[in-house]
């Protein structure tokens, strides 16, 4: 049996000047192809960025190996660009949007916690399926 290193799993949270949130969603609607080529080569999947009142801006993504995509992208000259043109939008942000983000402390993760506790639901449905009448009981008088 295989075991399979799990994703890094990685959030964190910005805020987007609320003056120009209309003009950071339509740099993101659709982003540039040659950035989004740049992101996957460096190794982040599964990237979304949420938007909530007064333009707080959660991102998450998976990875491998996150310092090594944070690597990757701190040596892109395509990603230095793209983080220069994007650093106006934010507010009290210091240094590169994608460096100087504040990461979120994880602490609760469904498929990590059914694995740690033995997959309750998987046997949930075992029981369930063991509990139901076969054909022929229930052809049964």
């Amino acid at each position: 049996m295989t075991s399979e290193k799990a994703p890094e799993r990685v959030c964190f949270e910005l805020r987007v000047k609320p003056e120009l949130l209309d003009e950071y969603i339509r740099r993101h609607t659709p982003v540039r192809p040659d950035m989004l080529a740049e992101i996957a080569a460096a190794g982040r999947r599964n990237y979304s960025l949420f938007l909530g009142e007064g333009g707080r801006l959660v991102g998450y993504y998976e990875t491998d190996d996150d310092v090594a995509a944070q690597a990757y992208l701190a040596a892109s000259p395509l990603a230095a660009r793209w983080e220069a043109e994007m650093a106006p939008f934010f507010v009290g942000l210091d240094g590169r949007p994608d460096q100087a983000a504040t990461p979120l402390t994880p602490i609760f993760q469904l498929e990590d916690q059914l694995a740690a506790a033995g997959d309750p639901l998987a046997a949930s449905e075992r029981r369930r399926d063991d509990d139901a009448p076969t054909s022929t009981e229930s052809d049964a008088p």
